[in-house]
């Protein structure tokens, strides 16, 4: 076998390697669902594989084998290969790298590890101690390898920006006069200025999309709407990055904008109030719509700030992650028609009409307007695949107005006439101020019952807006190595934001994922960097919104076509071959409601199919039993004659154990019902009748009123058939045991026992007990007097009556135990019913006698200990009277191993393999009459007759065997 070399790590994981080449990540979209939901196939998924496992083990075998040697020992190789070559082996064939462990790989420094996406300064990730500027950094955890670390001296200025950006930033008055330091302080900030204007080259493309449809400018009412939207996206900008910049989230340069994803919730609301007002009444409708947008805002930033207030942020990984990806879906399809309303300049809503349809497609005009933006959107799509590089997007669309002018005087038009045909946005007044927006908010001309008919959309809207954060958070802690992100933190962040945005009459906002890992890995990973960005957006919007006169439709639709897609992608494409078919029939409904019902009733369609196919599926694929076997294969842990195991092992065919595991309920408990009705078929019971049917609870994490109820069926089922039904593993005051109480089963824990054909048992181990302490097998003789004909007859009558004669008569007919004389004495007689027929009759009386001698007698009284775990093993015992237990510590809790029974034998392995202490201890529930074997004893059998210790080891491991076969069975359940 070729072992790996060192230049091979032995299946090291992907993170810990340094071997593996780095690939720049590529920035996936704005809710980063599809880079969370996409696998790669293969096994690169795996750490290791159990070839290589093996393989390393068996490496590690020869290595310690061979240094183990006397030729091959360490004092040896130094002698004849050097000190330097103290771990090598000429008879391995393994290089040292091989040898070590996969923990102390772990454990050493690797050089080779990848960079962080950020490159931090030096001095935040280790902090001098001393005032010495030639000072070692140490490190503890690497040991005397901090030997090999270059050192890093610290000047005075160094070590003040070093605890200028520590959390212990006290300056000192020499430091305070020291003008390179105050220098620092403007020098630095103009470092961030070519971040500063990529944050806001990102903002203004956002603006210009995302504000640019604030208003659903279709309706005659809005029209006109779009800079004001263009204003409040600012404003909802300048709010969010300025909270998230003065600490309220931990990332310094995290860039807050407007969510894309609330613009169709917002156009619902207008709609919704346009209807109830009317088109008639605008004066009523603005304000109104005003006032819903703002208390939509202030509704998400409650339910943000509630969820991380109470610490709640780890309730939202519940909801289904698919459903969240439909509703992205049908936001770009949203985008989409909106790309086509925009760019056709449409005067009413897309609807699915024959005539709107000969309108989008038939008008010349039209066609070439949203046509147009689309091409541009696939040609942008395009570039991409074949540049990867994050400032595509940006770069495009600020070409693209400058290409769209060059043909336009190259083809000597008039701008005005381009415009009037609707290529170009009307000219804003230019009189219009940037905060022409309050002044549509006029408190007394509202109408609350409209915004009322509004509060649905916003639920939806806040909904759909509290998902996102837990997806972008940690996604944007994981791009710039953030360890100690809080997602509670950083909700209460959003809270703050978007509560007083709303206060501020503007809309909702987000910590974006994309613009802030552009922002900061341009250089703006600073507080100043962040606060810089809001007062150069703040800049921007005074500015004035006259600009939106002067910008392309192809640019505002082809950068919603772009969105649009994007999302449909995200939604349809990403998913492919990455989620359950019922998953993805899920996503494409939603997709499809959400275009033709609307937003808030395609979520709800949503949540209900993922509640259908959710228990479809569990119900399909969720095995809820997880074992059957008879009472032949799972015996209790009991140390009975060998007799009497011989007959459970023919009788144990009528107890059948059935081993339920996960979550009972309606969809799951059939597949029980139906189990149990085909054992208790006319066929298979005639081949296998049965007498007790136990029910293993001990892996069911619950069940509901449904599967309650079909125990009781069960039960009745069982009864018919005068089988016993036996629940285990009901822990009392459970859920589990109330709800079958509420179903009727029994009436409480404490009549459990005294129901005729129902028993339960805490521990499965105490019901195969109680079954075996109840048939013949607890009474069979250990005489060798035949059982006659005629007592089987009056048991004859069923076919389990049959059976337990017919192993009765077994076990009479093919006893070979030596004859025992009446006036055999102990501790002879108690030997022979112990050992007497496991050797099926070899073993003559004549061995007993001898053995007897070794011997000798003593007593213990009820609850006495007779050796307790730790305990010298000194001595083993048969037992002839009364009843042991054996105990051990499991998880600091005492448990019972075994319940030891008169005629077999306790504490030889012990004895025979030398062990210095008891691993059990050893406790009497009965006074307890035992003969034991001392260690001396023992000894002096091995010397003076071999042959008779010999024999009497072989007949004792009979014992030993049945005891590891049991154990083997309980602990990996017949899997």
């Amino acid at each position: 076998m070729d072992l790996p070399t060192h230049t091979e790590e032995l299946s090291s994981p992907r993170d810990i390697s340094g071997s593996l080449p780095r690939v720049e990540e590529e920035i996936p979209s704005r809710s980063y669902y599809s880079s969370h939901i996409h696998i790669e196939p293969g096994d690169a998924r795996y750490s290791a594989s159990i070839e290589s496992i093996r393989a390393h083990s068996l490496a590690l075998g020869d290595r310690y084998m061979a240094e183990s040697s006397p030729v091959n020992s360490p004092s040896q190789s130094r002698r004849q290969s050097g000190d330097n070559d103290d771990l090598t082996s000429p008879v391995s064939p393994v290089s040292h790298s091989t040898t070590q462990s996969i923990l102390s790989h772990l454990l050493k420094k690797d050089n080779h590890e990848r960079q962080p996406l950020i490159k931090r300064h030096k001095s935040k990730d280790y902090h001098a101690t001393n005032n010495d500027s030639s000072a070692t950094l140490n490190d503890p955890e690497l040991g005397d390898d901090q030997e090999n670390l270059p050192t890093h001296p610290l000047d005075s200025n160094a070590q003040f920006y070093q605890r200028k950006t520590s959390k212990e930033f006290r300056p000192t008055l020499a430091q305070l006069k020291n003008p390179q330091n105050w220098i620092d302080c403007f020098t630095q900030p103009i470092s961030y200025i070519p971040a500063v204007i990529l944050g806001l080259l990102l903002n203004l493309l956002d603006a210009i999309s995302y504000g640019m449809i604030t208003f659903p400018l279709n309706n005659p009412i809005f029209a006109s709407f779009g800079p004001d939207g263009i204003s409040m996206f600012y404003v909802s900008c300048i709010i969010s990055q300025i909270v998230y910049s003065c600490g309220g989230s931990v990332f310094k340069g995290g860039n807050g904008s407007m969510m894309i994803e609330v613009v169709p919730f917002l156009h619902i609301m207008a709609e919704k109030i346009v209807t109830v007002v009317g088109k008639d009444n605008p004066s009523v409708v603005i304000p109104s719509t005003m006032v819903a947008f703002a208390l939509s805002s202030i509704m998400t930033g409650l339910a943000f700030f509630l969820l991380g207030a109470l610490k709640l942020g780890s309730l939202i990984g519940f909801f289904p992650r698919h459903i969240l990806v439909g509703t992205i879906g049908g936001v770009g399809w949203f985008l989409v028609a909106t790309g086509i309303e925009v760019s056709g300049r449409l005067e009413d809503s897309l609807e699915y009409t024959i005539p709107m349809f000969k309108k989008i497609f038939l008008d010349t005009h039209v066609l070439s307007l949203w046509s147009s933006a689309l091409a541009v959107a696939i040609l942008l799509r395009l570039i991409q695949y074949r540049i990867t590089s994050p400032m595509v997007v940006p770069v495009f669309f600020m070409t693209l107005p400058l290409a769209f002018y060059a043909i336009v005087f190259v083809l000597g038009l008039d701008v005005q006439n381009v415009r009037d045909a609707g290529w170009i946005f009307p000219l804003v007044e230019s009189d219009t101020p940037f905060w022409h927006f309050y002044t549509y908010y006029d408190f007394k001309l509202v109408d609350w019952r409209a915004v009322a008919e509004t509060i649905p959309a916003m639920l939806a809207l806040t909904f759909f807006g509290v998902l996102h954060v837990p997806i972008n958070v940690p996604a944007l802690g994981v791009s710039t190595n953030k360890d100690d992100v809080n997602v509670n933190r950083e909700l209460v962040a959003h809270g703050l934001s978007n509560a007083v945005s709303g206060l501020f009459g503007s809309v909702q906002n987000y910590l974006v994922y994309t613009n802030s890992v552009l922002f900061i890995r341009s250089g703006g990973d600073s507080r100043v960097a962040g606060l810089m960005l809001a007062g150069a957006t703040a800049i921007l919007w005074m500015v004035g919104p006259w600009i939106v006169g002067y910008i392309p439709v192809m640019v505002v639709g082809s950068l919603i076509f772009h969105l649009g897609l994007d999302l449909l992608k995200e939604a349809l494409v990403d998913t492919w071959h990455s989620v359950h078919y019922l998953e993805y029939i899920t996503i494409c409904v939603i997709i499809a409601c959400m275009a033709t019902l609307g937003f808030v009733e395609g979520i709800l369609v949503g949540i209900i199919m993922a509640c259908v196919f959710f228990v479809v599926q569990n119900a399909r694929r969720s095995e809820a039993i997880r074992a059957t076997f008879t009472a032949q294969y799972m015996r209790s842990t009991v140390r009975r004659l060998y007799r009497q195991e011989r007959f459970l092992r023919e009788v144990g065919g009528q107890i059948q154990i059935v081993k339920l595991q996960g979550y009972l309920f309606f969809g799951t408990i059939d597949q029980v019902e139906r189990a149990i009705r085909a054992m208790l078929d006319e066929h298979e019971w005639d081949k296998h009748p049965i007498r007790f049917l136990i029910l293993d609870l001990q892996l069911v994490q619950g069940l509901d009123f449904s599967a309650a109820e079909a125990f009781v069926r069960i039960r009745r089922l069982l009864r018919a058939r005068q089988v016993y039904m036996i629940v285990c593993n009901v822990a009392r005051k459970s859920d589990e045991e109330k709800a079958l109480i509420k179903a009727g089963i029994w009436v409480d824990h404490s009549q459990q026992h005294d129901e005729g054909d129902l028993k339960c048992f805490e521990y499965i181990n105490d019901a195969v007990e109680w079954f075996l302490s109840g048939t013949p097998a607890a009474t069979v003789p250990v005489t060798n007097k035949p059982y006659p004909y005629s007592d089987r007859l009056e048991s004859a009558g069923s076919p389990r009556h049959h059976m337990v004669s017919n192993a009765i008569h077994h076990v009479f007919s093919e006893a070979r135990a030596p004859i025992v004389h009446s006036n055999t004495t102990q501790p002879t007689l108690i030997l022979v019913q112990a050992f007497g027929e496991i050797g099926h009759g070899d073993v003559g009386i004549e061995f007993f006698h001898k053995l007897s001698k070794y011997f000798e007698r003593a007593t213990c009284d009820k609850g006495e200990s007779i050796y307790r775990e730790g305990d010298p093993c000194d001595h083993l015992l048969v037992l002839e009277q009364g009843s042991l237990r054996t105990l051990m510590y499991v998880l600091k809790e005492q448990v019972t191993v075994e319940t030891i029974l008169p005629g077999t034998v306790v504490g030889e392995m012990g004895m025979f393999v030398g062990s210095a202490v008891r691993t059990r201890s050893l406790l009497a529930e009965q006074d307890c009459i035992y003969w034991k074997l001392t260690r001396e004893s023992f000894d002096r059998m091995l010397k003076t007759d071999p042959a008779l210790a010999n024999q009497f080891i072989l007949l004792t491991l009979y014992f030993s065997s049945e005891r590891l076969d049991t154990m083997t069975r309980y602990a990996f359940h017949l899997h």
